[in-house]
């Protein structure tokens, strides 16, 4: 069975639940705790996103990302969602030079990798982004291939650790990839394509399916199940609803060396909630520490129904 890694897309929700979802009460004990050393107690994986908004990215240094090796433990990982630029407003485009745009985010997030505490970079692929931009990804994948084969190389030249080669994941987010040749190519090219639970009025049921499995590592997102408005991940997950997901993983571990799985279903902490029921449903016995922070979380969400 390969490695199992559980967390949730995102730690930084520095308000209350009942103002802007926010973490404070429900997870986090006040507003003066250090928010990702505390994430990092119960949780051995993040999903980063704040890196795809133009708005944060921009004023990410490598600072920030020394700052987070050295707030969380020596096995932690990130997984780190590429910026927007050069999914949704270049598209991947390699004739946009999108390529200098990847080789400076991986600059700027290289601390990660000098720790040993990067995990699989996301690409997510906007709504608008059809099959018919399949040329997009099959270029961009081929640049991707070889600037990473002659940075991995220079990366063991230069660095003790063993970490070599990255891990990426790409998620499609338009029904038009359900067809086969997508999966060819993400298997051609070792990357993982993203399994999601999402709405289904988005129509991306496929996404669901375990069947989709492209690499050696593989990458689940659960986005929430809300249908009103456009918020996905207003959504607490109940146990029946999880309860198909505990064989679908099993056989994705069984296919793949590393699975990542992460909650995105962040509004008012429910993510918290069904990432440590979750935990316990796949058969991980949960520490004295986290079975009081999920009863906590449920009471301090119970209340605000």
């Amino acid at each position: 069975m390969g490695k199992l890694l559980i967390g949730c897309s995102g730690w930084n929700y520095a308000s209350l639940p009942e103002q802007n979802g926010g973490w404070i009460g429900v997870f986090y004990p006040d507003k003066e705790t250090k928010r990702l050393r505390y994430y990092s107690e119960f949780f051995d994986t993040a999903e980063m996103d704040a890196s795809f908004y133009e708005r944060f990215y921009n004023g990410m240094t490598k600072g920030t990302f020394i700052g987070m090796s050295k707030a969380t433990p020596a096995e932690f990982q990130f997984s780190v969602k590429v910026p927007e630029t050069i999914t949704h407003k270049k598209r991947l485009d390699v004739k946009k030079n999108v390529l200098k745009d990847f080789e400076a985010f991986l600059e700027k997030i290289s601390p990660l990798r000098s720790a040993n505490k990067l995990g699989a970079i996301l690409i997510q692929l906007p709504p608008s982004f059809t099959v018919s931009e399949f040329k997009n990804v099959e270029s961009f994948l081929n640049e991707l291939s070889t600037f990473s084969k002659m940075d991995s190389e220079r990366f063991h030249e230069s660095e003790s650790s063993n970490s070599g080669y990255y891990q990426y994941a790409l998620e499609f987010r338009n029904p038009s990839w359900k067809t086969e040749g997508p999966w060819e190519l993400l298997r051609h090219y070792n990357v993982a394509s993203v399994i999601t639970d999402s709405p289904k009025k988005e129509n991306l049921e496929f996404l669901s399916e375990t069947s989709v499995t492209t690499a050696d590592h593989s990458f689940v997102r659960f986005h929430g199940r809300n249908v009103r408005g456009h918020y996905w991940y207003d959504y607490l997950y109940n146990k029946e609803e999880l309860e198909p997901w505990v064989e679908k993983i099993d056989k994705i571990r069984e296919e793949t060396k590393i699975l990542r799985i992460y909650f995105n279903n962040h509004y008012g902490g429910k993510a918290v909630i069904n990432a440590l029921e979750f935990k316990e449903m796949l058969g991980i016995k949960l520490s004295e520490k986290e079975v009081r922070r999920l009863e906590d979380a449920k009471s301090y969400l119970g209340k605000m129904k």
